[in-house]
């Protein structure tokens, strides 16, 4: 039995894992997934000084109070920044890091440098707190791999991310770098972003492995068995 912590990444919350942590219980595992402050059923937190350092130290304080120890913390996506933050909190408890389709910027760079986007791509809407894709933007852009029910279940749960969940701080991630960890990288390749050159930076700097997966941005939704069975390793 493992414990397992999945987080997630922009515009999502816990319940983008529901069918991958389903598989992961019924072979016995334990699944803990956290929707981070400001997302999803949490939006209703939404306020200033909302930042990934912030979200990591609460993960890691469920960590402690939970008594989870050798976890495979997982992230995907922008939640990458939030397991990078988290594993240099709690180095104790974590026993692997898994890394599914996902950002993991380096010193010295930012999200910006790493996503890219066609040109012309229209820019996401901002508030004062979040920034986010239209409904539009969802349907036909970031679950245009999904169909049907899920399609529809996914873009009635979809939520504006909170900005200071987005990027990080200069520097802010710095101490992830400074160790050594055992790490697994599973690139999407179908998925545009994060690109495969900066997933294989990622991959070569961790001397982590690296696994290719025929799946868009979201397996944990359309390969949900598959996904599960790599989380395994």
């Amino acid at each position: 039995m493992t414990q397992f912590v999945l987080v997630h990444g922009s515009f999502q919350g816990g319940w983008i894992w529901q069918p991958t942590a389903a598989f992961l219980r019924a072979a016995g595992h334990d699944v803990l997934v956290p929707t981070l402050d400001g997302c999803a059923e949490r939006k209703v937190n939404l306020r200033p000084g909302l930042s990934v350092t912030l979200a990591a130290k609460e993960l890691a304080e469920a960590l402690f109070y939970e008594d989870l120890q050798d976890i495979v913390l997982v992230g995907t996506s922008s939640g990458g920044l939030v397991v990078e933050k988290t594993a240099a909190l709690a180095r104790d408890r974590i026993q692997r890091l898994v890394f599914l389709d996902a950002l993991v910027p380096q010193p010295g760079e930012s999200v910006k440098d790493i996503v890219e986007r066609p040109p012309g791509t229209p820019p996401y809407e901002m508030t004062e707190f979040t920034r986010g894709p239209t409904r539009e933007q969802l349907e036909t852009g970031l679950f245009g791999e999904l169909s049907g029910e899920l399609k529809d279940w996914a873009l009635a749960r979809a939520t504006p991310h909170p900005l200071g969940l987005s990027d990080q701080q200069p520097g802010e991630l710095d101490d992830f770098w400074e160790q050594s960890w055992d790490a697994t990288v599973i690139y999407c390749t179908a998925s545009a972003n994060p690109p495969e050159s900066h997933q294989r930076r990622t991959a070569d700097r961790l001397n982590a492995e690296w696994v290719e997966m025929e799946a868009g941005h979201y397996p944990m939704l359309t390969h949900p068995k598959e996904t599960a069975r790599l989380l395994q390793g």
